[in-house]
């Protein structure tokens, strides 16, 4: 793998390739959102904004495109001001400070911030003449919904997308991918569950024979990173900024995010170049791979595990800490069951919040948990606020939530499990299993990335070294305004953006 294939081009590679995806851009009347306006949906022009509310937010329709953003209202038709976010009272965490949760669940297609991620990752390739929709497939490989999300991008710019995935996770997932894939071939299952990502690897390792595979790793493509860093990061800084114009006197204290692909976990770096917050990684205790170099499985789906990212910027990672899927997926049946909701009720936690539960998903508790983690380690108060993500909702887990019930309470889920749930995950939240990073630390984990990336899929050694560098990282940045460039040209050539 050469520095070409990271997905960090800002010029057109191959004009004859670029032809093609115009004309099928034009003939599927696509046109593209550039990255700014993923950020700032505001800058969407009006006539868009206008044909769009007729368009229904899961439908295929290209137009969905320019809703790939965190400003989607509850109804996911409306754009919001302020991104809808939780904010998660003393007496649900059993912390002073403020939780700020934004919800993933606005996202369309899928209902879930990965859409965001897959289009970030292959619009650069599509306008800058790298990837050829005419012929080429989209190989998204993921444990969950990235290629779901990839699946729908696909769709839409009319192109075929193949979704890698293992096989035990959610049945959520399959079901959705049943409806959207061109062809049930296109639903390739690999060994395993959540941890098992480099079996995804091996299987991409084989489709890559295939010239007309093209595959779109978010484990190492910096569309991933700069998209969350731009729009993700920026959404929570509205988030923040609407929390302080009520208290002005709040800070942002840390960004918690899971790891998984490392794309997430990049709004960090934006918000700590503002407000100087920590960055802090989150990952499942049953594989500690930060933390500890540890392994093993787990179901916390959607974070990922056992290898270090590419487009992880280590070097800026401040802590690294885990959470039990056993808390998830018990503070999962808490959450979604009317036993639960009714015991978080008597416990003083209001309608709204309760109300705003369903948008957690297992990864999105995780976070949550994190976030408290970080709170009672650094003794937080009122005055002080941790941000974090919702990446997916719980509709996404009912058959999870079964799953839990019988293993965890098989005499049944009644008022005293929910009272022990609540007080061993919540209340009872540790700071163990919590690390701050030095540079030793971040050494360590950096230099656990070389086995995966130099020895396993060829990254060359200097390409891997220079991510040491935070001047690297400022000059991935720097393509951003080259793509929304490129996006631009292709849209006045394919002319579907000025007729609507």
């Amino acid at each position: 793998m050469h520095t070409k294939l990271l997905g960090r081009e800002s010029h057109v590679v191959d004009a004859q390739v670029l032809e093609r995806a115009v004309d099928r851009l034009r003939e599927a009347r696509v046109a593209l959102p550039t990255f700014g306006q993923l950020a700032n949906p505001g800058l969407v022009p009006p006539s868009v904004r206008e044909t769009l509310a007729g368009v229904g937010a899961d439908a295929a329709d290209p137009l969905n495109l320019f809703r790939v953003h965190w400003y989607n209202a509850a109804n996911r038709v409306d754009v919001v001001d302020v991104p809808d976010h939780l904010v998660l009272p003393r007496e649900l965490t059993g912390v002073d400070a403020r939780i700020v949760v934004a919800l993933g669940d606005r996202f369309p297609l899928i209902r879930a911030h990965k859409v965001l991620a897959a289009y970030g990752c292959l619009a650069p390739r599509l306008v800058s003449g790298q990837f050829d929709p005419t012929r080429q497939r989209a190989v998204w490989p993921s444990t969950g919904n990235y290629c779901r999300g990839g699946v729908a991008i696909s769709r839409l710019l009319g192109c075929r997308g193949v979704a890698v995935l293992p096989e035990g996770m959610s049945r959520e997932r399959f079901d959705w991918l049943a409806q959207w894939v061109a062809d049930p071939g296109d639903i390739v299952r690999t060994p395993g569950t959540e941890s098992n990502v480099k079996e995804i690897y091996d299987r991409c390792k084989e489709l890559s024979t295939d010239p007309d595979n093209v595959i779109l790793n978010q484990f190492a493509e910096f569309g991933n990173y700069l998209v969350h860093y731009l729009a993700t990061g920026a959404a929570l800084e509205r988030v923040f900024e609407s929390l302080r114009e009520q208290e002005p006197r709040l800070e942002l204290r840390a960004f918690v995010s899971a790891t998984g692909s490392a794309g997430t976990i990049a709004a960090g770096d934006f918000l700590k170049e503002r407000f100087g917050s920590l960055i802090v990684a989150c990952e499942a205790l049953e594989c500690p791979t930060l933390l500890y170099n540890g392994f093993g499985s787990h179901n916390i789906q959607g974070i990922g595990d056992k290898h270090v990212p590419l487009i992880h910027n280590v070097m800026n990672t401040d802590v690294a800490l885990a959470v039990s899927d056993r808390a998830t997926d018990r503070l999962g049946v808490l959450f979604g069951t009317e036993v639960g909701r009714s015991h978080l009720s008597r416990r003083g936690v209001t309608d709204g919040v309760i109300e705003g539960l369903p948008s957690l998903g297992l990864s999105s508790i995780c976070n949550v948990l994190g976030a408290v983690k970080t709170a009672k380690y650094y003794g937080l108060g009122p005055g002080d606020v941790v941000v974090t993500i919702a990446t997916d909702g719980a509709a996404l887990y009912d058959s999870e939530r079964e799953i839990a019930l019988s293993r965890y309470f098989p005499d049944g889920f009644d008022e005293l499990a929910a009272a022990e749930v609540f007080g061993e995950h919540l209340l009872g939240t540790t700071t163990d299993h919590f690390l701050e990073l030095g540079r030793v630390e971040r050494e360590r984990i950096f230099n656990l990335g070389y086995f995966t990336w130099v020895e396993q899929q060829g990254v060359s050694v200097e390409d891997f070294q220079a991510r040491r560098d935070p001047g690297f990282w400022a000059g991935v940045r720097e393509v951003v305004p080259a793509w929304d460039d490129l996006i631009g040209d292709v849209n006045a050539r394919t002319g579907v953006l000025e007729a609507l």
